[in-house]
């Protein structure tokens, strides 16, 4: 019984090694090379400057809300896959759930639309 489990729980430890090893082996190995411009702050692609930017130079919240808004619809969009995958076993009850499920995710989407959350001023 716990033999078909072997390869999994192997796996696991493998990486658990591996994920161990490169962070304790990246500071000998990795380039020691540091000047000013890798000390710099960054964010975004914008050219920091000590002069302080409209808004104390942070990004606006449109850019978080667009992208939880697209974290969330992305993760509902995965529950479509085991539907696709099983589609033929699950027959008219599983259709009837898909479609329920996806009108619920049209709501949901419509809903953001009207209040504008997917508009990038």
């Amino acid at each position: 019984m716990l033999d078909s489990y072997l390869p999994l729980v192997l796996l696991f430890a493998l990486a658990g090694a591996f994920a161990l090893f490169s962070v304790t082996a990246a500071p000998y190995v990795g380039p020691r090379r540091f000047n000013r411009a890798k000390l710099d702050a960054y964010e975004c692609g914008i050219e920091p400057s000590p002069d302080p930017v409209v808004g104390a130079g942070r990004m606006p919240v449109a850019y978080y809300l667009t992208a939880m808004l697209f974290i969330l619809f992305d993760i509902e969009m995965v529950f479509l896959y085991p539907f696709a995958v099983s589609a033929d076993r699950l027959g008219v009850f599983g259709l009837v759930e898909i479609v329920l499920f996806i009108v619920t995710v049209g709501f949901a989407y419509v809903y953001v639309w009207r209040r504008g959350g997917l508009d990038w001023n």
